[in-house]
């Protein structure tokens, strides 16, 4: 079972939650419909990895996302997380009405910075993602179509939460190929303030 570091030492999820078409301009960039209800799809634990790779089988897309860390009922802390995504194939599936499952889930498809305590959640929560110093995603609380708090009681309508389970939360506009040596840097802010940061460099 995959770790990940959170402010008290680290912590093991049985399994990660996470949500897609959450951002608007996401949605539109990729030709996909605003969808009626909240898409939802998981990730094995054996998905979390430490170190980003740029093929898998085939060429992999970034996707950064706002992640969030259950316990005790609610979201406790909070990093800068990437989907990675074998976007051909996941375009393959959709267009059969498949499970994404094969281009979201395999191995090493999760990584994320150390979960920093949060202790409230609100609109100016923000991520933003850089590629060799230039920004290539930045998304806001606000800009989501469903919002943490939405997310977690949705999810919880079906799906029982132990602690230690991470929930990623959907991607803004700005995804993209993940090219060997490019170094990508996360960031999860609140206003002017960094709450937490990581570094990728892609092999």
């Amino acid at each position: 079972m995959k770790s990940v570091k959170v402010d008290s030492g680290y912590t093991i999820p049985s399994k990660i939650i996470c949500v897609g078409r959450n951002y608007v301009n996401h949605i539109s960039e990729l030709g996909n419909e605003v969808p009626d209800d909240m898409v939802i799809f998981l990730k094995p634990n054996s998905a979390i990895g430490h170190q980003l790779r740029s093929y898998h089988q085939e060429t992999l897309h970034y996707e950064a996302e706002l992640c969030f860390l259950y316990q005790q009922g609610c979201f406790s802390a909070v990093a800068i997380g990437l989907d990675l995504t074998k976007r051909a194939l996941q375009s393959q599936l959709k267009a059969k009405g498949l499970p994404w499952e094969r281009a979201k889930a395999f191995t090493d498809s999760a990584l994320f910075s150390h979960f920093v305590t949060l202790a409230t959640i609100d609109d100016e929560l923000a991520l933003e993602l850089s590629i060799n110093g230039e920004s290539r995603q930045t998304g806001t609380v606000a800009m989501m179509l469903y919002s943490p708090q939405a997310i977690l009681k949705e999810i919880q309508s079906f799906i029982e939460l132990e602690d230690g389970d991470i929930i990623m939360t959907g991607t803004p506009a700005g995804v993209g190929e993940v090219v060997a040596g490019d170094v990508f840097e996360g960031q999860v802010r609140t206003g002017d303030s960094v709450l937490v940061s990581q570094q990728w460099q892609a092999i």
